[in-house]
């Protein structure tokens, strides 16, 4: 009877490490799907020890989020509208002075160079990659909060 192998929680990690870091950045996702993506990154980052990998997440996540600012600037398509509308309309968890999405994408993006830049005592490189976790998911959340009204 043959054996299935199994990966060990260490190889499952680091396959879907490589997944992530070699999988080319999708050029046709839309504002929701790139903030997705963020978070994706930032996630597998704030979990992960080794330098190499933590600066090569730093990178992708540092693409990801230029790809983001873009976004920021373009008129958003009417299906994320659609969505935006059709949610309940809650109070924000960002602040009224970041309401500016491009601002919080221009911080994310400042908090990864720093990471990813390994100058910073271990420490304070660790708290900054926290912070940076939850700038991205809180950014993530904003996008999609419903803020358009119907008319």
């Amino acid at each position: 009877m043959a054996t299935i192998p199994t990966l060990s929680y260490a190889q499952s990690e680091e396959s879907v490490i490589q997944q992530l870091l070699n999988a080319p950045l999708p050029q046709k996702a839309d504002l929701f799907q790139v903030a997705d993506l963020c978070a994706t990154f930032v996630c597998v980052l704030v979990e992960t020890d080794d330098s190499k990998t933590r600066a090569a997440l730093c990178e992708r996540l540092l693409q990801t989020l230029n790809q983001l600012r873009a976004l920021c600037d373009k008129d958003l398509p009417p299906y994320l509208i659609e969505q935006l509308i059709k949610g309940e309309k809650i109070s924000s968890n960002v602040p009224d002075l970041w309401q500016e999405t491009a601002t919080l994408v221009d911080y994310a993006q400042a908090l990864a160079q720093a990471v990813q830049g390994e100058m910073l005592p271990p420490g304070v490189a660790k708290e900054l990659t926290g912070l940076l976790h939850d700038m991205v998911w809180l950014l993530a959340d904003f996008v999609k909060e419903p803020y358009i009204t119907a008319h």
